[in-house]
């Protein structure tokens, strides 16, 4: 009988995290959860340690240490607090799969630990390779570590590409299902609210990767992931707007065939395939039927409207520090969006005034992306009134 693969899932309290907790729930003869962490909701942390049966948790904020340790009394589980003890935790000999459901910034150290220790990762959390993509790159050629990604477009592009050849992609085409103001005007973009942008009308996501899909930020994240994760070049990829979201991307090859990977909108997908893989589990979960999808429809992107998925772009290109700056400042000016302090078309002027008044750093070292997210959101948080 094939032994349980211990999981730790990073982030376990949010959307990718409680969805991932859901596949190792319908597989338990293959997976064990091993080691959960959160943010701040430490009630939740606790209750999920007890449900699934986790050996350690680790919550980020300390403050909020001695009431997951009072909600845990008496129980066989390690309890640790702190950022530090997340990224010592990837150390861990136990565990086998680090799912990095983290959401922003915070990701990028854990993950580094974690390849260094070996470990297979299972990659929610796109901003590691958006800020330091090159490093990450570097230490994987040195480490035993492999990535799979989990968000449903690298997924797709993920499994388009099993038993290809490299050499034979021409381009791998994202599709975005152009968020909630797809069809609306520049003009109207300047008066929608916070509770219009949090309305995605295909996926249930957490409150930043929502709005960030409503900007089409996260397209230009994952543009750059999709850079680092497949080692090919900006021009080699592409972006297409997709409404029905059921066509997760694509890969055109060198002989102009086109590879695509369908599905429903359900996160539980791409996380089972990358849990899985290199085997396809068995599921019960609902069927795709294609002739309830006659009418799929592809639409270039108004870089107009959307210019954070431009600054993506430019990011890419120009590399070193850029996208480490273009994330910070994207991270400020979500937050203050959410905290109603600015309005939803600032964000995209926060961003671009920060890339344009930060140093460039062509090659960055790891202490140099520490300090470029520092100086950063320290600019981009001078903008905000």
């Amino acid at each position: 009988m094939e032994a349980k693969r211990k999981i730790a899932i990073l982030g376990s309290t949010g959307s990718i995290g409680r969805q991932t907790l859901d596949i190792l729930a319908e597989y338990p003869h293959l997976f064990s959860p091993y080691l959960l962490t959160a943010n701040t909701q430490a009630e939740l942390l606790a209750e999920q340690a007890i449900k699934y049966g986790a050996k350690h948790v680790i919550i980020a904020d300390e403050s909020r240490y001695d009431l997951l340790k009072s909600m845990l009394a008496g129980r066989d589980i390690v309890i640790e607090a702190g950022a530090k003890a997340i990224c010592d935790a990837m150390h861990i000999p136990a565990i086998d799969i680090v799912v990095t459901a983290m959401v922003g910034y915070s990701g990028l150290e854990p993950t580094i630990n974690a390849i260094k220790a070996n470990k297979t990762i299972a990659l929610a959390n796109k901003e590691t390779l958006v800020v330091a993509g090159e490093l990450i790159y570097k230490l994987l050629e040195q480490s035993a570590s492999k990535i799979y990604p989990v968000d449903s477009e690298h997924g797709a592009i993920f499994q388009c590409l099993v038993g290809e050849d490299h050499d034979a992609i021409s381009k791998l085409i994202l599709t975005a299902s152009g968020g909630p103001f797809r069809t609306k005007s520049l003009e109207e973009l300047q008066y929608v609210t916070k509770a219009d942008a949090l309305q995605h009308p295909n996926w249930d996501m957490g409150a930043k990767i929502t709005i960030d899909s409503a900007t089409m930020m996260n397209k230009g994240f994952e543009v750059i992931e999709a850079r680092w994760l497949f080692d090919v070049t900006p021009d080699q990829i592409e972006v297409v707007v997709h409404p029905q979201s059921i066509i997760h991307s694509m890969v055109e090859f060198k002989d102009s065939s086109v590879k695509a990977q369908l599905g429903l909108p359900d996160m539980h997908l791409p996380i089972r395939y990358a849990l899985g893989f290199p085997k396809r589990l068995e599921s019960n979960c609902d069927r795709m039927r294609v002739t309830d999808y006659s009418n799929l429809t592809f639409e270039t992107p108004d870089y107009n409207k959307f210019p954070l998925l431009g600054l993506a772009f430019d990011s890419m290109r120009r590399a070193g520090n850029i996208p480490c700056i273009l994330n910070a400042a994207n991270e400020i000016a979500v937050a203050a969006f959410l905290n109603e302090k600015i309005r939803f078309v600032d964000i995209a002027r926060i961003v671009e005034n920060t890339i344009n008044n930060i140093s460039y750093i062509v090659h960055p070292s790891y202490s140099d992306y520490v300090n470029t997210n520092k100086i950063a959101r320290e600019y981009a948080a001078s903008l905000i009134k």
